[in-house]
């Protein structure tokens, strides 16, 4: 694996005053990293809605996008024997309350284009359930053979447009018992081999060729197990799921949720279960999220518009990355800042001061993201240096200073507010400063804060601070 800086990170927190500010000392360990993210770790979903859900009001290079959701397994493509395209309409009686879909190839022409402009990767999401037969005796239960047809039209004229599609996500939400809609773990694995089998065929150079992920749903240990055994070895190429841990976007203690680091900390589960998976079968792309939806039925709308949501997100971003996942769909700053190569994350003092850290984007030295989940208190950080030769180091081991790290560079930092301390509202602050975009919504300009080295990282309450130093150096990367 090629690292661009190799050593790990660990994090002692020691509280030194019961006062409003906290003195935390945190101890980096210049050893070894725990794992890789992919370059399009932090991807969006354009999902498949008509305009009567569009009921909620996006510089990322790369970015990987996909292209599906909650409709995907009801929208066909209008290419080879499918002549009528019908837009959805609202049927109660239908999966989520909408009929069956189309893809006119000049729609599907049209998004390339914007595709293309953007340079995004694009993941498609295929119809799972075409022609598959309601169960009258299973609630939910979808079952019959899937027909690849109308999904080999549909990458046959993708291929003759010399349209890029880096990945096929069989189905949405099918696994276990679902999300509406499931269907049994052997006919979904047998199903998905057809696929594997069809973009084997289409793409033969594997230079080239698209990867196929699954089961692209809730996890489920007996689920994902069963499926990867029946599915078989080099088949799935990376093992994909949704998380929506925050719940039904209508929940009154959302708020209080988002806040909550042990509430925030059952999740870890689900992580550690897909990775278990994942070292198990060793799918070549690993573990993707491609849902984080933090909250069910398009988010909560005293929360995901709000700079509050950025607490929960970027620990989740953090949570997962540490578990070795390779793409979150679910900011800008991470994006720019944080580098591939995580580092080991320990803290034993305060729960609501969250801390990752990577190896810096492109440049050298480490990017460090605090989360201060506290409404009354603000923390003072200093940085130890420890030097630990351990190439098996874990993530809970614990590491103690053997000198106070004193960089001679300015350290970069970004710190993220809101306008009165009001976490639900939507003016965020960086360094003091209101983000609002221009007349043209164009992004404004994003610049650190230069703030002398000798002196602690200050976190103030409900803040958010990505720190960058330039000249630490570990004897691994040295």
């Amino acid at each position: 694996m090629d690292l661009k800086c190799i050593f790990s990170l660990a994090i002692l927190v020691s509280q030194i005053s019961l006062s409003s500010t906290q003195n935390v000392n945190v101890v980096i360990q210049g050893a070894t990293s725990i794992g890789e993210t992919d370059d399009n770790f932090v991807c969006v979903t354009l999902d498949w809605w008509p305009t009567e859900k569009c009921n909620y009001n996006q510089s990322f290079n790369p970015l990987r996008i996909k292209v599906g959701g909650s409709l995907q397994d009801q929208v066909v493509y209008e290419v080879g024997e499918v002549k009528n395209c019908p837009n959805f309409m609202k049927n109660k009686d239908s999966l989520f309350g909408f009929s069956q879909g189309c893809l006119p190839m000049e729609r599907w022409d049209e998004l390339n284009k914007f595709f293309n402009q953007t340079g995004v990767k694009v993941m498609f999401g295929l119809n799972a359930l075409l022609e598959r037969n309601r169960s009258q005796i299973e609630k939910g239960l979808w079952f019959g053979d899937w027909p690849s047809q109308n999904a080999r039209d549909f990458m046959k004229y993708t291929i003759s447009r010399g349209y890029k599609v880096d990945s096929y996500e069989f189905g949405n939400q099918l696994s276990g018992a679902g999300m509406g809609a499931s269907v049994e773990v052997e006919q979904y694995g047998k199903d998905i081999v057809v696929l594997k089998n069809l973009v084997k065929e289409l793409h033969p150079d594997p230079k080239t060729q698209a990867k196929v992920l699954g089961p692209s749903g809730y996890y489920d240990e007996k689920w994902f197990n069963s499926f990867l055994e029946v599915s078989g070895h080099d088949v799935v190429d990376g093992v994909i799921y949704h998380i929506y841990n925050l719940g039904p976007g209508d929940d009154p203690n959302m708020i209080t949720k988002s806040q909550d680091p042990s509430y925030l900390n059952q999740v870890a589960q689900t992580y550690k279960g897909v990775l278990n998976i994942v070292n198990k079968f060793k799918p070549q792309s690993g573990a993707w999220v491609s849902e984080f939806g933090g909250a069910l039925h398009g988010g909560a709308k005293d929360l995901s518009p709000t700079f509050a949501d950025g607490f929960w997100y970027l620990d989740q971003l953090g949570m997962a990355s540490t578990y070795n996942h390779k793409a979150f769909c679910s900011a800008l700053l991470w994006h720019r800042l944080i580098g591939s190569t995580i580092l080991a994350v320990t803290q034993e003092s305060n729960p609501n001061l969250r801390v990752y850290a990577h190896c810096a984007k492109k440049k050298p030295g480490i990017s460090i993201i605090f989360i201060n989940l506290l409404n009354d208190s603000s923390f003072n950080i200093t940085l130890s240096n420890y030097e630990h030769q351990s190439h098996n180091l874990r993530s809970t081991d614990v590491a103690k200073p053997n000198f106070e790290f004193r960089g001679s560079k300015d350290r970069e930092e970004y710190h993220l507010a809101v306008l009165a301390g009001n976490i639900q509202g939507q003016i965020v602050l960086l360094n003091d400063v209101p983000m609002v975009p221009t007349e043209t919504f164009d992004i404004p300009a994003m610049e650190p804060k230069l703030v002398n080295a000798s002196t602690p990282i200050s976190i103030t309450a409900h803040s958010i601070v990505y720190v960058t130093i330039r000249d630490f150096q570990a004897p691994a990367y040295a």
